[in-house]
């Protein structure tokens, strides 16, 4: 058996050779990798390899991107030291993987498994492209402070604190729990991308806000939806019929 070997520790890659050999003697590994630049290229062009055995996280970024760029028509079995949340996405994906250290018992089922099931093991690309999104989630790194103007200091405002920011006037604001406000300066678009997903929300071009500072969201004409926070804003808050399905799935999460 033929096998490609696709990792940046040398110390994980050598384990991985010693645990093969004890297991068969014939496997050949052709190919160490140990980048996504260095994987798309050679799998761009023709090769013998029948199995590949791939870290997720490589010199240059997760080997997921490998296939959005480049077809891997072999299969492949992912080593990873994620957790049990995400390996069930890898159940659920019908994807193999090898959790780290790599255990000799578990190697070797997986390379019974191959054998009897050869034919059927490639990943199709759109499971490659959920994984891809599903860790990219887990990994991103949100904004936990903003470093904000008061009088003549900075002081640092917990996100966590924030119930919703709005453009005042042109001015973009935050807005606390506590009713305090402050000036961001900054634009509201890039302030939708440094907040967590899952507790802040943009529901219109005027207003992001979290999840805790909404307290009703009643109907309105045309399919809208007005969204009631606290504190209170004199401005009506409006979520038009193009978002209102998916900020009720937001909200409904």
């Amino acid at each position: 058996m033929k096998v490609v070997i696709v990792e940046d520790e040398i110390a994980a890659s050598e384990n991985l050779v010693y645990l093969l050999h004890a297991i068969d003697k014939n496997i050949e590994v052709i190919k160490f990798l140990d980048s996504v630049s260095s994987s798309i290229a050679f799998f761009s062009h023709s090769h013998d390899a029948e199995l590949v055995f791939m870290d997720i996280h490589l010199a240059d970024g997760l080997s997921f991107e490998i296939f959005d760029k480049v077809a891997i028509d072999v299969p492949v079995i992912f080593t990873t030291a994620y957790d049990q949340y995400t390996l069930k996405a890898f159940k659920v994906n019908s994807i193999d993987y090898l959790l780290k250290p790599i255990d000799e018992e578990e190697l070797s089922e997986a390379l019974n498994q191959f054998e009897t099931q050869n034919a059927e093991k490639k990943q199709p690309s759109s499971q490659m492209e959920g994984l891809l999104d599903l860790i990219k989630s887990q990994n991103k790194s949100y904004k936990t402070t903003f470093l904000v103007n008061q009088r003549d200091q900075l002081i640092p405002l917990k996100t966590e604190k924030i119930a919703f920011f709005h453009i005042d006037t042109g001015v973009i604001k935050a807005v606390t729990s506590d009713s305090q406000s402050y000036l961001l300066e900054t634009k509201l678009e890039d302030i939708e991308h440094e907040l967590d997903p899952n507790n802040f929300y943009r529901v219109n071009r005027q207003f992001i806000i979290h999840r805790d500072a909404i307290t009703t969201i009643k109907y309105y004409f045309n399919g809208k939806l007005i969204v009631n926070i606290k504190p209170e804003h004199e401005e009506r808050i409006i979520v038009s019929k193009a978002k209102a399905t998916e900020f009720k799935k937001w909200m409904d999460s």
